[in-house]
């Protein structure tokens, strides 16, 4: 069965999903509202953040925080974080007994704190252990697991084509290739090269993600790599509706109309809504302040609305603002 572009529709393992598009699992970023936006908006699955493999943790308010929930649209898909194999064991254990129906295993992850306890894309460096991991987390479970990883530690140590071999080896069922090295960070130009290498000597999924920005870019990375799906992370900011985008240029061959002011206030008040609904108000609104200020961030004399909503300290008073702004917008 073929979708958009006329890719076949990506399955993994069971888990069959919508297209070919998927919403990347980003820290502090990609709770349920996020999630379930992405997904309303054209993703065909939407990757949870991370959630740590220490089981002290788990019962924690942040953890249930995490957790994926029957209510959630679309595929309830989990990532996983550590470098125990017994604990990332669990933990994809513990998440399943609680509705995640894919367990996706994080070699990606480049910030310090995570790669200082040998986790994330630390864990390039040691292939063996990655073996042990796989094996494990797979054995585990009844749901299908992916693996995200890098194209290695840095420059100099590439091996994501030695690791993807080991994963498909161990039982995972697609890969996701961020087309940077750990070093890397988030700077310099994807190496969609990589990507395209190790589609070339793997036959599970492989999933492009880095750099992608619109729907142009989409296309280019679907046609150079040759990947089965492709992930969106950072260009999704402020910008759920960037799925719902690609899949229209793709099938067409040309941009869908712009969202309208109507239409993104609508988004961004839908969205609101729902983290002070999950966070309660404490909390709910100082989330809001970093999606406000993405959503908001290209309209014209929009830095003082920014600084203003920075400072808000009730959420009637969010809404009100936003509202506000949106109406001087329209009738400029």
């Amino acid at each position: 069965m073929r979708n958009i572009a006329g890719l076949n529709l990506l399955s993994i393992g069971e888990v069959k999903l919508k297209n070919n598009l998927i919403a990347a699992p980003m820290a502090g970023i990609s709770d349920k509202p996020f999630r379930d936006l992405c997904y309303r908006f054209g993703a065909g699955m939407a990757v949870s953040e991370m959630f740590l493999a220490n089981s002290d943790v788990w019962h924690t308010n942040k953890s249930s925080l995490r957790m994926v929930a029957t209510d959630d649209l679309g595929i309830r898909a989990v990532q996983i974080v550590g470098s125990d194999p017994d604990e990332m064991a669990k933990a994809a254990e513990f998440n399943v007994k609680h509705g995640a129906q894919l367990i996706d295993i994080n070699m990606g992850c480049p910030a310090k704190k995570i790669n200082k306890k040998l986790a994330g894309s630390a864990l390039m460096q040691y292939p063996e252990l990655i073996k042990t991991i796989l094996q494990k987390v797979v054995g585990a479970v009844d749901v299908p697991v992916t693996l995200k990883m890098r194209t290695g530690w840095d420059k100099n140590n590439r091996n994501c084509v030695e690791i993807a071999q080991i994963a498909q080896d161990s039982g995972i069922k697609a890969i996701t290739i961020h087309g940077r090295t750990r070093a890397c960070l988030f700077k310099g130009i994807a190496e969609y090269q990589s990507i395209k290498t190790v589609k070339e000597n793997i036959s599970i999924p492989v999933i492009a993600n880095g750099d992608i920005c619109t729907p142009e870019q989409a296309k280019d990375v679907f046609q150079y790599t040759q990947a089965d799906a492709i992930m969106i992370g950072r260009a999704a900011q402020g910008r759920p509706w960037i799925f719902e985008e690609i899949a229209f240029y793709l099938t067409h061959g040309k941009l869908q109309k712009e969202k309208t002011i109507d239409e993104v206030e609508q988004i961004v008040l839908l969205h609101l809504d729902a983290l002070y609904q999950l966070y309660g108000e404490y909390k709910g609104l100082r989330i809001a302040r970093k999606h406000v200020n993405w959503y908001t961030k290209n309209y014209a004399d929009s830095d003082q609305f920014r600084r203003l909503f920075s400072v808000l300290s009730n959420t009637s008073e969010q809404v009100k603002t936003l509202i506000a702004f949106f109406s001087q917008i329209r009738n400029k």
